[in-house]
């Protein structure tokens, strides 16, 4: 699936240095400086537990995104927590109040969380921003004024926004093969296909059944389903139920084989979890790291 990117110049009135950043639909941002570049992912990390901070809750909704500087430093605890689930920016900190990271996310308590969970040492304190009206460009704007803030404050790129690093972003595993649960429709199959899937999703983690392969899904929700599940890192299987050469008659058998009538479909260890809108719900609530755990 291509992605497509939107290349945003900014220069500081008070400095020659000049920041151009690309938002591409893959949830990458490319960042360059002259003789120098860096990468950053947008937030897809998820989380099992929310967050506990001091007693004292910050105000997050703002008429306008405050400055990096001016932005309260708040610490992060494991446990219950205040962090807003809102869209916005955030500035991960190390103990020593040293910047780790900026990045935006979909859901600032989810995000931060899965931080702290993978990478503690280097998440003890955050600055969150709540971005109104959180569209691509709307975030994009509140990310690169953070970032190049703290740049021409420090003359320095964050560790996490550095190019090859592998600590903050998570990498996208190669895309596998489509899977084919017949030789071919004029081949006599000696086992019934409601056999075939029923043993593919038994013994495999997680199966997405989609309109059309997951490096060209034909249907928006198909397409939604395989980007979810690729920004989470997940190694899946896919089997394309409009394949009538290779998967005939099996649209009609999953349909009776699920109990349910709409495609995609997804599977867990066996069991099914539903079709785009309830992925899509458990993302963004933050709910697919305990499912795919």
């Amino acid at each position: 699936m291509a992605a497509s990117c939107i290349s945003c110049p900014v220069q500081s009135p008070s400095s020659p240095l000049q920041l151009t950043s690309k938002f591409c639909s893959s949830r990458f941002f490319s960042v360059s400086i002259p003789n120098c570049s860096f990468v950053f992912a947008t937030a897809t990390l998820r989380h099992r537990s929310s967050l506990r901070c001091p007693p004292r809750r910050p105000s997050f909704t703002v008429a306008a995104l405050n400055k990096l500087s001016d932005t309260e430093l708040i610490t992060v605890f494991d446990g219950e927590g205040i962090l807003p689930s809102d869209s916005g920016v955030y500035a991960v900190y190390d103990s020593t109040d040293d910047l780790q990271f900026v990045g935006i996310t979909r859901n600032l308590a989810a995000s931060v969380a899965a931080h702290r969970k993978s990478v503690p040492n280097l998440c003890f304190s955050v600055k969150v921003g709540v971005v109104q009206n959180p569209d691509k460009t709307a975030l994009t704007e509140a990310w690169k004024s953070w970032l190049q803030e703290h740049i021409e404050a420090t003359g320095k790129v964050p560790p996490g926004n550095q190019p090859g690093n592998s600590v903050w972003v998570k990498k996208t595993p190669k895309k596998k093969s489509d899977l084919r649960l017949t030789p071919g429709r004029h081949v006599e199959l000696n086992i019934p296909l409601e056999e075939l899937i029923d043993k593919l999703v038994k013994q495999s983690k997680v199966v997405a059944f989609i309109k059309g392969s997951r490096n060209a899904p034909l249907c928006g929700f198909s397409q939604r389903v395989v980007a979810i599940l690729e920004s989470q890192g997940i190694e899946y299987e896919s089997v394309d139920v409009l394949d009538e050469e290779y998967n005939y008659g099996l649209r009609e058998t999953l349909k009776t084989y699920s109990n349910w009538p709409t495609f995609p479909q997804i599977f867990v260890n066996g069991e099914l979890v539903g079709g785009c809108d309830i992925l899509t719900s458990m993302y963004e609530k933050g709910q697919l790291s305990d499912l795919f755990k």
